[in-house]
């Protein structure tokens, strides 16, 4: 219900949620149309609509990178913790949950590699170990969907409601409506040209914030003044566990906690969904590691300058009339950022926030639904149910799981909304049972030498270890009690999350080096695989214990490459020496963004002055620019030869109607 302590009228909230849902709705399938019309690209086949015929170029993957990892959490909960720890919290908000796309990008190498033709990564997972292992982390694959989601949804939900009043039930149900529509029309394209739009905006949104805080607003105005507000903050309210309670230090005990449960936890959330592994194979395989580095170190700039800025700026605006007071519950929903929006710029700074939420949310969301819709196809329906499947039976079943899902994350929403479980719990929560699947996963598209029974053990014993770790650990530092409120804390969180991962990651690990397989791939490179890339020895060796693709599909996997093309492209050559690539630039980032820039300045108790921290801002800044460069105008570079044939199309439409549609060349003829 509205209130007047509300910034923006009800129907504000419900303006953005429906009015420009459904405007990017119908924007979509526009382009949709558009790209159906003058490319070689119709949705109406399942390997487009799944995995965009395989042939996006980086720029554009790295766009829906940054957009996909950018939750409702991205720019609410990192603007909490520059709330609660200064200024390390954003840097380990960015840097925690930055390194797990980087040495993603090893992961995406060796998919390419060992299973190029691949919906998803559980199909992996089955050809490799069967059943059992198939079933089992497939529970941690949708578990990681659904906490995602539902993150998602409670981050968005949260903040409409705070800032406009909407129905909190309503915002749970509406904000995946907007989204499934295109989905179903566009699929995997159309996800990633949402993706696109959405960063664009994104990134000018988050321009205007920082300018305003650090160049024009009459309350802050520049980092110097922004400066001396933390400083005054600190001495009437220190930090706990900071250097001399400062707000400008990287020396955060809490703060550093808080960045070792992001490190795990968003481990869990990358290397375990489905999202990240659908943009790996939409992307042309040559060019996968570039799209997921540049992705990643594109993605750092927005939680940290957004959290740097309106985090801080909720901090330095305390006492401000225009600044409401915020409870726990009011942090742990994630609403510094908009709180600080609304006393900055009144009714515009919440509008705007609302809008870059809006498009967070709802570009996020739209990868989670065609990542599920992908799971349940192709994992449930097609293994399970009807292996003979063919292509319109695998059409219609991958629209209906996309409507199914949308309606699921709202239950999902408003579940989590009524037992009283927040954004910011789920988020340093998610870590505790999904975190032992990391390294199973990992090792099982990567290593030839994977254990499975060991991989499956240490995945189902790190899962309960992490939850008893959680749980005497709330009960021990909380007089048994164990509720919401309790299980949230630094230590609990931090117990079941280190317990997860660690046990997950040493059976799985140990066992593989103690009992290792010798798997050489074979049948993970036949999944789906084209007839003229398979050798005949090959299908007739998995023929048996495979699903089969329908015939009447397998063009379509290479409709983007001719046989040329595709030998290139997938030369293992070229793909090993990629992943070698991957795996030396994502640990020397990893080294540099974890532990040579925080911990000397951690263990120094470092607290900056006006210089230092001003220097702090302006790097953000710069890399934010960069960023934008890397993927708004980068992506539009690279598909200058897809622009000029859409309009050549056009004119031709224009001129001579009829005459524009994209025409097949006749591959007889070469």
């Amino acid at each position: 219900m509205s209130s007047s302590s509300t910034v923006l009228p009800q129907g504000a909230g419900y303006g953005v949620v429906v009015g420009i849902g459904l405007f990017f709705s119908v924007f979509m399938i526009g382009l949709t149309a558009i790209q159906a019309r003058y490319t070689p690209f119709s949705p109406r086949s399942s390997e487009e609509f799944s995995s965009a015929s395989r042939s996006v170029k980086p720029g554009l993957i790295a766009a829906g990178i940054v957009s996909a990892w950018t939750w409702a959490a991205t720019l609410l909960q990192s603007s909490a913790v520059a709330y609660k720890y200064g200024i390390s919290g954003p840097w380990w908000y960015g840097a925690g949950a930055t390194i797990q796309v980087l040495l993603f990008a090893m992961i995406a190498a060796k998919l390419k590699l060992n299973a190029p033709f691949a919906h998803t990564w559980l199909e992996v997972v089955g050809a490799r170990w069967g059943k059992t292992a198939h079933l089992v982390f497939m529970f941690f694959g949708l578990a990681t969907n659904i906490i995602v989601s539902s993150m998602l949804i409670l981050g968005g939900s949260a903040t409409v409601t705070d800032l406009t009043g909407m129905s909190t039930i309503a915002a749970c149900f509406l904000i995946p409506l907007g989204v499934s529509i295109y989905v179903v029309v566009g699929g995997m394209r159309s996800t990633l040209l949402c993706d696109y739009t959405h960063t664009t905006v994104l990134f000018a949104i988050i321009l205007v914030f920082v300018f305003s805080v650090y160049a024009t607003s009459d309350k802050i105005g520049s980092p110097s003044k922004m400066y001396d507000l933390l400083t005054a903050a600190a001495k009437t309210s220190p930090v706990p566990g900071n250097a001399h309670g400062s707000y400008v230090t990287m020396r955060s005990k809490n703060g550093l906690i808080f960045g070792v449960i992001n490190i795990i936890g968003n481990f869990a959330t990358v290397f375990q969904d489905q999202a990240y592994f659908q943009r790996a194979i939409a992307s042309r395989p040559s060019t996968t590691v570039k799209a997921y580095l540049l992705g990643g170190l594109a993605w750092f700039a927005i939680p940290f300058t957004l959290a740097t800025t309106l985090g801080l700026a909720a901090v330095a605006l305390r006492g401000d009339p225009e600044m409401r007071p915020l409870s726990a519950a009011d942090v742990s929903a994630g609403l510094p950022a908009a709180a600080a929006a609304s006393a900055l710029l009144g009714k515009a700074g919440a509008a705007a926030l609302l809008v870059l939420l809006f498009l967070a949310v709802t570009s996020a969301t739209s990868a989670e639904l065609i990542a599920v819709s992908s799971l349940l196809t192709y994992d449930v329906y097609k293994r399970y149910i009807n292996p003979q499947a063919n292509e319109a039976q695998i059409m219609r079943v991958s629209h209906l799981m996309v409507a199914f899902y949308a309606l699921v994350i709202g239950l999902a929403g408003l579940i989590f909304f009524y037992i009283g479980v927040s954004m910011g719990w789920l988020y340093t929560f998610m870590g505790v049972i999904l975190g032992s699947g990391v390294a199973p996963i990992a090792l099982c598209i990567t290593w030839s030498k994977a254990n499975k029974t060991g991989c499956i053990v240490g995945a189902v014993a790190g899962f309960a270890a992490g939850i008893i770790a959680w749980l005497v650990t709330t009960s021990t530092l909380n007089g048994g009690v164990i509720n919401v409120v309790t299980s949230g804390g630094d230590f609990e969180m931090l117990a079941g999350n280190l317990a997860s991962i660690g046990v997950g990651g040493i059976i799985a690990t140990a066992s593989s080096y103690v009992w290792p397989e010798n798997y050489d791939f074979e049948s993970t490179r036949a999944i789906n695989a084209p007839g003229p890339i398979s050798k005949p020895e090959e299908k007739e060796a998995n023929a048996a214990d495979r699903p089969s693709i329908e015939k009447e599909k397998t063009p379509s996997v290479a409709d983007s490459f001719n046989a040329a093309e595709i030998a290139d492209e997938l030369d293992p050559v070229a793909l090993n020496k990629a992943f070698r690539f991957a795996a030396w630039s994502s640990l020397a980032l990893l080294l540099v963004l974890i532990i040579l820039i925080p911990l000397p300045l951690f263990f120094a108790s470092t607290i900056y002055g006006k210089g230092g921290y001003t220097a702090w801002v302006v790097i953000g800044i710069i890399w934010t620019f960069l960023s934008a460069f890397s993927v708004v105008l980068y992506p539009l570079w690279e598909s200058r030869d897809a622009l000029k044939l859409i309009s050549r199309g056009v004119v031709k439409d224009i001129f001579a109607r009829g005459s524009g549609k994209y025409v097949e060349p006749n591959k007889d003829a070469a």
